[in-house]
């Protein structure tokens, strides 16, 4: 072909180095230069030879990458699971802290419950009215059933709450009543209110909801 491409008037059996010039002289042209591979093209050949080279085990070239992306991939949910969920298989009751019902509260369900109690027993029930009330959405929370955020009112959780227990939806209501009233209206809470909502904290607490039957 480059023979073809060569002056006519030229010799047909030119010498070793006659023959090695015109050759470099042909190539030199424009159209065999711009046939020549770019810069881009030789580093996206070198990329795709160094991912062509990766090996996983005697797995090599683009199937290992492909199975190093999907190990990490995993990897990464397994982690972002647990920092989200915690460790599996523990105890579906979970540290829950923050607000409740517009105050900020680190404490337990139980410790809440305490809290309670000792205001009933030093006749402080407007008091007691609230804290038992809060342990009852504390408890919940910490078993996943029903959470509350910083907008969360007493009614509306007590609603929410009503949609899994709904055999328990008046008194539900009732308690958020009392709540509101003593820590809204300044109303003094009395002891029949406290035993009242107590009563509803105990049943609460052992009463099963659908979502108590998800598995861990």
């Amino acid at each position: 072909m480059i023979v073809a491409l060569l002056p006519s008037d030229v010799p047909v059996d030119p010498d070793a180095p006659d023959a090695a010039q015109w050759l470099i002289d042909e190539l030199s042209k424009a159209p065999y230069q711009a046939a020549q591979p770019t810069l881009f093209d030789r580093i996206a050949k070198a990329v795709s030879d160094w991912f062509s080279s990766l090996q996983l085990g005697n797995v090599e070239g683009p199937p290992a990458l492909g199975l190093t992306v999907v190990i990490v991939l995993v990897a990464a949910a397994i982690v972002a699971a647990i920092v989200i969920f915690g460790l599996p298989r523990l105890n579906r009751r979970s540290k829950v802290a923050g607000s409740l019902f517009g105050d900020e509260d680190a404490r337990t369900a139980a410790r809440i419950r305490q809290d309670a109690e000792r205001a009933a027993a030093a006749g402080d029930y407007s008091t007691a009215v609230m804290e038992i009330f809060r342990s009852i959405a504390r408890g919940l929370a910490e078993r996943t059933v029903v959470t509350t955020s910083p907008g969360t009112t007493a009614h509306s959780f007590a609603a929410r709450t009503a949609e899994l227990f709904p055999a328990h939806a008046g008194r539900l209501e009732t308690s958020a009543d009392a709540f509101d009233g003593v820590r809204y209206l300044d109303r003094t809470g009395t002891r029949e209110q406290y035993e009242h909502i107590a009563d509803l904290e105990r049943d609460l607490r052992t009463a099963k909801s659908p979502l108590d039957a998800v598995p861990a």
